[in-house]
């Protein structure tokens, strides 16, 4: 992997880790493009994951300190609640998800999957509740959607926010709500794939410093970007306009990649 790869699967991760395009389906693209076995480079994505943890951390500083200091209370349990069924299908399916990483084939299934969500997204009118309304049977509703976006091209921010909204909640809370659960989801993923590096120390051979570098700063950098961006666009209804790319998407990966 060169270092201007590294920046490119950096970018990539940022943006596509919060915009509702899936970030596991644009880096196995990619890495197809580029030649690269996603599978010989775990400890990339273990970095690229940490660098997009950063800004979500940032952003929401003031929400997970208040969860911190008083972390009996409602919220909590419902991220504790939402993040179970992610948990579930990552130990029942473990080796289907892990196939499923590295299988350009499930990309199109996933992809359409999130175009129908951002289609929908946009066409949910009676979502004016604030966040603080959610039940628990909503959290576990939404941690389903979460667990789906296990498979590779389907969003995890599309059909958390999608499915937020379809439970009555406004956008804006929607998209806290969703950025919120990710925070477990992607400490969760990264734990998960640092115990196969422990299991396989043959994995941390040969690192190339300069590109863990690289692609960790371009994740952070451009995850700040995206967050922001998405938390504005979400508040206009415009999601349907990534529908639009991920069509453009699909036609890509079936013409050269399928």
């Amino acid at each position: 992997m060169s270092l201007i790869e590294a920046i490119i699967l950096g970018l990539i991760q940022g943006l596509s880790e919060f915009l509702p395009v899936s970030s596991s389906g644009h880096l196995l693209v990619f890495h197809e493009l580029f030649g690269i076995t996603a599978e010989d480079n775990l400890t990339f994505i273990i970095v690229l994951n940490m660098g997009s943890l950063i800004p979500l951390l940032y952003t929401f500083r003031k929400d997970i300190w208040g969860l911190i200091k008083n972390p009996f209370q409602k919220t909590t349990a419902l991220l504790v609640v939402a993040t179970i069924p992610l948990v579930a299908a990552t130990l029942l399916f473990e080796g289907f998800i892990e196939s499923a990483f590295f299988t350009v084939q499930f990309l199109l299934f996933g992809f359409i999957l999130t175009g129908i969500a951002l289609l929908l997204s946009d066409r949910l009118k009676k979502n004016t509740k604030e966040m603080d309304k959610l039940r628990l049977v909503d959290a576990v509703i939404i941690g389903c959607a979460q667990a789906l976006a296990v498979i590779p091209g389907i969003s995890r921010s599309g059909s958390t926010i999608t499915t937020t909204m379809a439970r009555g909640i406004n956008r804006e809370g929607a998209a806290k709500f969703s950025f919120l659960m990710s925070i477990p989801a992607a400490v969760g993923a990264m734990v998960f794939r640092i115990s196969r590096i422990i299991g396989d120390p043959a994995l941390l051979e040969g690192l190339n410093f300069p590109n863990l570098i690289a692609g960790f700063v371009t994740a952070a950098a451009s995850g700040y970007v995206a967050i922001n961006f998405m938390m504005a666009i979400v508040k206009k209804a415009k999601l349907k306009y990534f529908l639009y790319y991920i069509v453009a998407l699909v036609v890509v990966i079936f013409v050269f990649l399928w």
